[in-house]
């Protein structure tokens, strides 16, 4: 075989791998976030509000609980699902982000898929953010957003950010922002 041949073949084997096999998965969600941008502050004459707390979820252990749980608190809410991979590519900056500012800011991580691939794919990545499920039809106080979307909320209500794209969550911006709302 020519030398052209052989490096032609290499390179489809190359891209191949991505689509086949798992090299090609962690590498599709590696270069994601390296390319995330952070996310956009929304201007405060723009911040709209909460106007309820009162919207119905599932803990991890399948129990019901509500949102006031958190009324008065800063919130960090996100939508993702274990099989949209811009979703999952944010977990691991939600996962540091939950590390540094448990406590201080109210985690939830939200799905609305069946409890099964989610606790494989929390267990298997080593997630210890809550996580917590939708119920569907359930009347929530914010838009329902397509995974991968996020809020962050402060203590009174105010929308901060609202990204409906998968981003770069552990930033000083975002970290900025979790400071000034979560005193």
């Amino acid at each position: 075989m020519k030398r052209k041949t052989v490096l032609t073949l290499l390179l489809i084997v190359f891209i191949l791998s991505f689509f086949i096999t798992p090299v090609g998965y962690w590498s599709k969600k590696k270069l994601m976030q390296v390319f995330a941008p952070s996310p956009e502050l929304i201007p405060q004459a723009d911040r709209t509000k909460m106007q309820e707390y009162d919207w119905r979820l599932k803990d991890a252990d399948w129990d019901y609980f509500n949102l006031r749980t958190s009324e008065g608190k800063p919130l960090f809410i996100h939508f993702w699902a274990s099989w949209h991979l811009p979703s999952s590519s944010e977990l691991d900056d939600i996962q540091r982000l939950y590390d540094e500012y448990k406590g201080k800011v109210d985690f939830y991580i939200i799905t609305n898929e069946e409890r099964e691939p989610v606790e494989e794919f929390l267990g298997k990545n080593k997630y210890t953010f809550p996580f917590t499920y939708r119920i569907v039809g359930e009347p929530a106080p914010v838009e329902i957003l397509e995974p991968s979307g996020t809020y962050i909320i402060d203590s009174k209500g105010s929308i901060w950010v609202k990204s409906r794209d998968s981003k770069d969550w552990y930033n000083d911006k975002i970290k900025e922002i979790l400071d000034a709302i979560g005193n």
